[in-house]
């Protein structure tokens, strides 16, 4: 069977089915790529840990939450975002009704933007008792925003939906460098197209690679990891360091 929930009927949901929910956005994520990526990760990402998990647990897969917390890209047309605090309350409330008939609730998170709504949300829920976390699509070597990790990965996903011919260089600078201004003013203050990093020379044989590595290091987190003081299933050496994962 699919490990989809949405095509399931309620009598073939299975006394403790873990449920994975992909949580993306709805924004710009430059010229080139459309604004549903962050979703289309997260929701391929968390597909792809359910199959790996079937033969060890019942797991569901949720349709992905797309209206998120993207206000820092409210400078370019067809961005949509409902905010931190909406963004929180909607999460609470969904894993409130998942465990009613779910003993365990992981949040699969493909966008930067929705890091304080899930630690509020999580924080709260893991203080009602409820067994949820969430874990990030992360890599070690990522490029800010619509550059060539997340246009890579769109290449091997839905290359159909990539444009290659309008991808720009954005601006290239460090998150530290540009984080003040960034803050300030949003991403339109510092980067005209929207994209903050490069997207030349992405190939869907390198997306194909992140995904791979994306599947497995939130496979093993869902698999041993417990929820470190921010409800986050970080690796064990990212809890020593006090590392935040950055986002795909």
């Amino acid at each position: 069977m699919t490990p989809a929930l949405s095509s399931r009927t309620w009598p073939d949901v299975e006394p403790g089915t873990l449920l994975l929910v992909p949580v993306g956005s709805i924004e710009q994520h430059g010229p080139h790529l459309p604004l549903d990526t962050d979703g289309v990760i997260a929701a391929e990402v968390a597909a792809r840990v359910a199959v790996h998990l079937l033969d060890e647990v019942p797991v569901l897969v949720a349709p992905p939450l797309l209206f998120a917390a993207s206000g820092e890209h409210h400078g370019f047309p067809g961005t949509l975002s409902i905010g931190t605090e909406a963004l929180a309350t909607l999460l609470v409330e969904l894993v409130r009704s998942a465990e009613l008939w779910t003993p365990r609730v992981v949040l699969v998170n493909a966008h930067g933007g929705n890091v304080f709504a899930l630690e509020k949300a999580v924080r709260q829920l893991r203080e009602e008792g409820h067994d949820t976390a969430w874990v990030a699509c992360a890599t070690e070597d990522v490029d800010l925003h619509a550059g060539r990790t997340e246009t890579s990965i769109m290449l091997h996903l839905r290359p159909t939906a990539v444009d290659l011919r309008r991808a720009e260089v954005g601006n290239t600078g460090t998150l530290t460098e540009i984080l003040p201004t960034l803050v300030n003013g949003g991403v339109r203050a510092v980067s005209a197209n929207g994209v903050l990093g490069d997207p030349t020379g992405a190939t869907a044989d390198e997306g194909r690679c992140l995904v791979a590595e994306l599947v497995r290091d939130v496979l093993q987190r869902v698999r041993h990891a417990a929820p470190d003081a921010r409800g986050h299933l970080a690796a064990p050496a990212a809890r020593a360091a006090g590392r935040v994962p950055v986002q795909a």
